[in-house]
Formats: structure tokens, C-alpha cells, sequence
């Protein structure tokens, strides 16, 4: 008896030894940072030609230097990785998004931020109407595709003295774009072949300079900024959140091909949103000799996701809307899933996909987890349970796409 009691006490101190060294671990990992990007100054990896890349039917590993030279866990080289997929995806799929100008000034009267972009001696204006809470903050804040929330019910955020920011996607180009004609390109008149999402990302960035530039007259806590929208806006949201890290939660509703779904995944289903049928004003036009070839892409989008990775990140499905691909967005939540919790940190990134509701609307059950969310990294309530992987798909052999990571040798297992 005595060394039986003897070996479970080994065992609570051994279990409390790893409950402290990976709570202080997530604790080492920053929520957020003050900065867009993080790996800026890591060099662009050799982009082949189409026939040079090699065929890869499983998900691609997210921790596999692009040059093939090996694979990296590590977080201390994770922004350099992620640079890597960074730019694999404006090469491959939504063009290069333009880095900060250096000509920007703001004001804010009136409830509005007014953003004045001038580059080459053209000037786009952006303007966002702004929510605020009583008092004189600093206010944690959302900045949603459209208005001030998103498709999210808005007094999720007023009930939390949290302020609203919308994002007039249409300054910067339209939903529809005809190309080398939107607001952007008399910025950048050589960017003709840029994608909607490498456009609209662009946006939210300087309008978060705007917020930067106003900050005496505006009282924003820039450590705890969320970006969210719905559908083609639910990708909207999830490329900004992916390409800048000075937001720290982002929530991409119903975000369906383009999205959160792996476009390697959704070719194995049935009537969904695949690469070769997505709008093409959305992406650059290259990104389409994938349409028969997805295999040769030599990322994916649950590689899309891990860029936000360490900061927070939430997904919510409905698979009431065959076209959404949720089951796809499910496989890919489930590997991008593996990068936040090889980090120790597997509560900053959660799933919801429910059925019973209309595209866009949130539903009773998931409005705990988007609360939970928002309480724990909007305004810094760690008890909140953010462990969130609702989903309809128990019999979904998820992980036969990521068994091969650091095998080296990648097969799609049965």
C-alpha cells in the first residue's frame, strides 16, 4: 500500500510538473503583437514554376521549411515559417499585399475615422464609423467587415464596453472587381493581378494605422483588437486576421471555399465552393491552373489559418449550406488545430459548425463560444472556456491528411 501511495504521488507531482511548464509556456507566448508582421525580414523562398512543384495529395505540413530543407517546431522560428506561407499565398493566390506607405494621416470627428492613404501622389480615403462605450477606456475594439460588428449580434460587444469599427470594403475595391479600375490600384497602378482579399487586407491594416495615428483623441487598447465578418466577408476576415498580428482575435463566419475549407479537402466532396469554381475577381488569375491540379499547391488553407497562430482564432460553420464545404472546413480546422497546440496553446484556436440556422446568423449555441472568445482575449478573462470543437462530424477520418507530417513522405493514408 505504502508504495502504491508512493507511485501516485511521483505521478501528481509529475502531471502538476507538466501543468506548470506548459501554463508557463502559453504564458511566454505573446496574445498579440505591435507589429504586422513579425517576418518581415525573412527572404521571400524560391516560388517554382507550376511544373516544377511537386504533387502533394494529403495537407501540406505547416511546419516544412518551404525549400524542402526540413521541418522546424520550434516557436522561436515560427514567424519566419509563417512568412514563408505568407508569401507562398500572395504569390499563388491573392497577389502581394502592399506593406505600409509611408504617407498616412488621420483624424477622428464626429463618431468617424477618416484614413487619408497617399502614394504616388494618388490618395484613397478610408472612413469607418465608430461605436464607443461611455467612460474614457482605453476601449478594447472589433473592427467588422460592413458595420461596426460584423454579421455578429452587436450588443455581443456593447454589452462588454467593447468598441465598434466597419470596415467600408468598397473604398478599397468592390465586391466585384474589375481589375486595374478599383480605388486601390490608383495607389498601385503595377498591382493590376491583385486579389479582393489581398486588397481588403490592405485596408483593415491602414485602417488600424488610422487608429494608431489617432490614439490621442481616440482611446483604443491596441493589445486587444478582434476583426470578424460572414461569408465572402468571413474570408475577408480571416486573411486580415491571418495577415496582420497586431489583431488578436478574429472570428471568420461561415468563411466556406477560400475560407477555412483546404481546397485539397473540398475536391473529395460534392457540390461545394472547390478552387476551380470560387469567384475569380476574388483571387489573381494564377491561382486557377490549380483547378485540375489542387495537389500541386504547395500550401493549403489550414496553413492560412496557422498564420494567426499564436493569436486567437475562431471558426464558425453551418452545414445547413452544402456550398460552405464544412466538412472540409472541419479536416482543416482539425490540422491547423495541431500548430496551436504544439505550441501549448491549443485554447487560442476553437471550431463551431451548427446546423439550424440561416447563412449569417448566429445561433443560441454558439453565441457562448464567440462570448467565450471575446471575454478571454478581448478583455483578458482567462477562465473563460475557449475549448471549443463543435462539429457534426464524428465518422470524419480527419486525420489521414496530417498523418504524414515529418515522415517526409506524403500519403494521403485510407
Amino acid at each position: 500500500m505504502r508504495t502504491k501511495m508512493k507511485i501516485n504521488a511521483c505521478l501528481l507531482v509529475i502531471l502538476i510538473n507538466i501543468f506548470v511548464a506548459v501554463n508557463v509556456f502559453a504564458q511566454e507566448v505573446p496574445l498579440v503583437y505591435d507589429v504586422e508582421n513579425t517576418g518581415v525580414e525573412r527572404p521571400i523562398p524560391h516560388l517554382p514554376a507550376f511544373d516544377e512543384l511537386p504533387t502533394i495529395n494529403p495537407l501540406t505540413d505547416p511546419f516544412e521549411w518551404s525549400d524542402g530543407s526540413g521541418r522546424d517546431i520550434t516557436f522561436d522560428n515560427w514567424k519566419y515559417r509563417r512568412a514563408e506561407i505568407k508569401a507562398e499565398i500572395e504569390h499563388f493566390e491573392i497577389g502581394k499585399k502592399p506593406v505600409r506607405p509611408e504617407n498616412i494621416v488621420a483624424s477622428y470627428s464626429e463618431d468617424t475615422l477618416t484614413v487619408n492613404v497617399t502614394v504616388n501622389g494618388n490618395t484613397l480615403t478610408l472612413t469607418s464609423a465608430i461605436t464607443l462605450p461611455s467612460g474614457d477606456g482605453p476601449f478594447p475594439a472589433v473592427i467588422g467587415i460592413g458595420r461596426g460588428s460584423g454579421s455578429l449580434p452587436s450588443d455581443i460587444f456593447s454589452s462588454r464596453d467593447i468598441a465598434q469599427i466597419s470596415f467600408n470594403f468598397g473604398q478599397v475595391m468592390a465586391h466585384g472587381q474589375t481589375r486595374g479600375e478599383e480605388p486601390i490600384n490608383k495607389l498601385y497602378p503595377d498591382l493590376t493581378y491583385m486579389g479582393a482579399y489581398s486588397a481588403w487586407s490592405w485596408g483593415v491594416s491602414r485602417i488600424i494605422d488610422g487608429l494608431e495615428l489617432v490614439s490621442s483623441d481616440l482611446n483604443i487598447d491596441f493589445k486587444h483588437l478582434a476583426v470578424t465578418g460572414c461569408s465572402f466577408a468571413g474570408k475577408m476576415a480571416l486573411f486580415a486576421g491571418a495577415f496582420d498580428e497586431r489583431i488578436a482575435l478574429t472570428i471568420a463566419q461561415e468563411s466556406g471555399g477560400g475560407g477555412a475549407a483546404a481546397w485539397r479537402v473540398s475536391e473529395t466532396l460534392g457540390n461545394v465552393e472547390t478552387l476551380g469554381n470560387t469567384s475569380h475577381v476574388w483571387f489573381i488569375e494564377e491561382m486557377f491552373q490549380f483547378s485540375k491540379a489542387v495537389s500541386k499547391l504547395p500550401y493549403d488553407h489550414h496553413e492560412l489559418m496557422a498564420m494567426v497562430a499564436p493569436r486567437a482564432l475562431l471558426l464558425l460553420g453551418n452545414p445547413d449550406y452544402e456550398w460552405l464545404a464544412d466538412e472540409s472546413g472541419y479536416v482543416s480546422c482539425r490540422a491547423a488545430h495541431k500548430v496551436w497546440k504544439n505550441f501549448g496553446i491549443s485554447d487560442r484556436f476553437g471550431f463551431s459548425i451548427v446546423a439550424g440556422h440561416r447563412h449569417c446568423s448566429l445561433p443560441v449555441s454558439q453565441r457562448s463560444e464567440v462570448e467565450a472568445f471575446v471575454d478571454k482575449f478581448l478583455l483578458g478573462d482567462m477562465s473563460a472556456n475557449t475549448n471549443v470543437t463543435t462539429n457534426p462530424y464524428k465518422d470524419v477520418n480527419f486525420s489521414r491528411w496530417t498523418k504524414w507530417w515529418g515522415t517526409g513522405d506524403p500519403i494521403l493514408s485510407e
